[in-house]
């Protein structure tokens, strides 16, 4: 069904509501914005200890992706780049960033295996991403 939803509506000016929509949104994807098949080679990418072929191959991946998963994660990671931009106000960091979105925005197919050591890695990918930004998505 097609819902028309008022942004001028009073319950959407708390950044909380907008935050939570969005990461409900995410996660109720069919597949994950990294997908599934992706999974384990960006697990693999940033355990890379050379950090400038971490760096290459981090890229790589998200230039591999599909279209609209790499459009979307462009858009998203700007956004996300300008919330870290204002940490001193919202106390979102780039770790904070990536604690909220990591497991988000990169789930393996199954929830078998270590879930707590996945998500480190998960996290730290992210945080890759919103440090590398320029790099991984020039204009």
């Amino acid at each position: 069904p097609d819902e028309q939803l008022d942004l001028d509506d009073g319950r959407w000016e708390d950044i909380h509501v907008v935050t939570g929509a969005l990461k409900l949104f995410l996660r109720e994807l069919p597949e994950p914005l990294v997908p599934f098949s992706h999974f384990d080679k960006f697990i693999a990418a940033i355990k890379i200890q050379d950090l400038s072929l971490r760096g290459r191959c981090i890229r790589d991946l998200v230039l591999s992706l599909p279209p609209a998963h790499h459009d979307t994660m462009k858009v998203l990671f700007r956004h996300l780049c300008r919330v870290v931009e204002h940490k001193e106000e919202n106390r979102m960091s780039v770790q904070s960033v990536a604690i909220v979105f990591g497991p988000t925005l990169l789930r393996p197919a199954s929830e078998e295996g270590n879930m707590a050591m996945h998500m480190v890695f998960q996290n730290q990918v992210v945080e890759h991403i919103l440090n590398h930004y320029g790099y991984i998505f020039p204009d």
